[in-house]
């Protein structure tokens, strides 16, 4: 990072973050756009105007080598994968995604790190000013995500990065960061229904909406995906003259035992979500190194070949390398080289918060999941019951939702699993320097929400108590208030189990009490 000649840069860093969110926040716009899909059309537009008016132009833009990720579930974990292999591998990372759990400072990651307060203010001011110097007109400054993004492209063009990874925020088609026009390769995550007054009310819509990242000369992957979701994104590939892929399940490569250790993988959806990445990583290395090198260590781990099949199936990539073999040619050439073992090991050590997340405390297990589609929910209730099968505590939840869901059909999916009590609540903290970025309106309006969800709960289960709350500090309190005076009758063999989900800001909110920092730990 440069050094930056800023004085009072706390207060430089509080005055930019108050100053970005004075734009527009994503649920207003979300509504705005709903209701004129003309503003699609301008959105392309209107970034690149304001990525020229901040001193890139787009030849400058081109210069990033870039891997786009666009899906309805899993694609910020695709991403953090592909950023954790590449970065093992010695290159210098830069990862974009929303939306942010704690810290706005999230969304734009360094080599795996959130950027400092001080190059976040920095960068903030740079642009910013260009930009509010720039107006033609009072209003003439992007939107919140709009103007992250090009935030962010000033950033890694700044920061000399290797490889931007980069998540869409919503869609494809018409979202910010689809003015990179030639990514060395974008990837599908699993596709379901969600934004449909944006994207469509119809899987087909909604891959049409997503494959929208697909550029002429590019070659795509893709986890296997709904027969008709697939036909559309075989379509836009031919339309775009972009190579489709489907990736291979997760047990297609030749793990070896114990090679892998992150429990975030024993799901199925993550375990695809690594597949995905294992193959954007690998083939975005591969543009980058001189392939005489890695492909005598093993001939199976990226050929060549395989990438001019016209089948949308993968038939060979990634496999194993025999790791004696690849040292030996590692010293005999000093070159970079593709190693599995490697591979194995950013994805046993890549952590990606709030996404089906353990954090074991002294006296409670926290589980957090911040699903939001009725396929992440089906996914997150498997495995939390998966997890918690020999353990006979007391079980909580605490869940929000928000946007116009029919929150009805998740309920039905949670009452599968017996609470003791139940809290409904805003994706408030109940901390004041989190909580100042959230309006008094917008928390009024999620508290007349978590009313109408505790109503809508019922009477089906009368020895379930529902609580609506005001913030997630105030639940955590009652839980604990209650663990200590807990009728010394009952004795509870097992950890209390609290999970958190429906929200992914919902997530973020219990995790700046649990664990600001991100240790991946707790005390509570």
């Amino acid at each position: 990072m440069h050094i930056r000649h800023c004085a009072c840069i706390k207060e430089n860093y509080k005055d930019a973050i108050k100053k970005l969110n004075d734009l527009q926040s994503n649920s207003n716009y979300l509504e705005i756009v709903a209701n004129n899909s003309k503003m699609n059309f301008a959105k392309l537009e209107d970034t690149e105007k304001y990525l020229i008016r901040s001193g890139i132009n787009l030849d400058q833009l081109n210069n990033l080598s870039i891997i786009h990720v666009a899906g309805t579930k899993g694609k910020g974990s695709v991403c953090a994968f592909v950023e954790a292999i590449l970065r093992i591998h010695g290159f210098r990372t830069g990862f974009f995604s929303s939306p942010h759990l704690i810290t706005v400072r999230e969304r734009l990651r360094i080599n795996g790190s959130p950027i400092n307060e001080t190059d976040f203010a920095y960068y903030f001011w740079k642009v910013y000013n260009k930009l509010d110097n720039a107006k033609e007109f009072e209003s003439d400054i992007p939107m919140y995500f709009k103007f992250l993004t090009v935030l962010m492209f000033n950033v890694f063009l700044y920061e000399n990065i290797d490889v931007a990874i980069i998540e869409v925020g919503i869609g494809g088609e018409y979202d910010c960061t689809n003015i990179v026009k030639n990514p060395v390769c974008v990837g599908i995550t699993s596709l379901g229904l969600d934004h449909t007054s944006l994207l469509g009310n119809t899987i087909e819509e909604i891959a049409y909406q997503k494959s929208g990242i697909f550029k002429p000369n590019t070659i795509a992957f893709t986890v296997p995906q709904k027969k008709e979701a697939l036909e559309i994104l075989k379509e836009r590939a031919i339309e775009r003259q972009c190579t489709l892929h489907v990736v291979p399940s997760f047990q297609y490569y030749e793990w070896e035992n114990d090679q892998l250790n992150n429990k975030m993988l024993y799901s199925q959806i993550q375990q695809q979500n690594a597949s995905l990445a294992i193959q954007l990583a690998v083939f975005w290395m591969q543009s980058q190194i001189n392939p005489n090198y890695f492909l005598t260590i093993n001939n199976n781990i990226c050929n060549k070949k395989y990438y001019n099949f016209q089948e949308n199936n993968i038939d060979g990539s990634i496999k194993n390398i025999n790791d004696e073999k690849e040292e030996m040619i590692n010293k005999k050439t000093n070159a970079k080289y593709i190693s599995f073992k490697k591979i194995a090991t950013a994805l046993s050590m890549c952590i990606w918060p709030g996404r089906q997340q353990i954090l074991r405390g002294t006296l409670f297990d926290f589980y957090l999941d911040g699903a939001h589609t009725l396929e992440s929910m089906n996914c997150c209730i498997s495995w939390f019951n998966n997890q918690i099968e020999n353990n006979n505590g007391k079980r909580y939840l605490i869940f929000n939702m928000t946007g116009k869901r029919d929150v009805s059909l998740f309920m039905n999916r949670l009452k599968t699993i017996k609470f003791h009590k139940i809290y409904f609540v805003p994706n408030v903290a109940g901390i004041p320097d989190i909580d100042n970025l959230t309006t008094a309106e917008v928390i009024d309006e999620q508290k007349i929400k978590c009313q109408k969800h505790c109503e809508m709960w019922g009477e089906q289960s009368p020895h379930v108590v529902k609580i609506v709350a005001n913030n997630v500090m105030e639940v955590l309190n009652d839980i604990r208030m209650e663990h200590i005076h807990n009728d010394e009758t009952i004795i509870w063999k097992d950890k209390t189990q609290v999970l958190i989900t429906g929200s992914l800001h919902l997530v973020g909110a219990t995790l700046a009490i649990l664990d600001p920092n991100f240790t991946m730990t707790t005390k509570f």
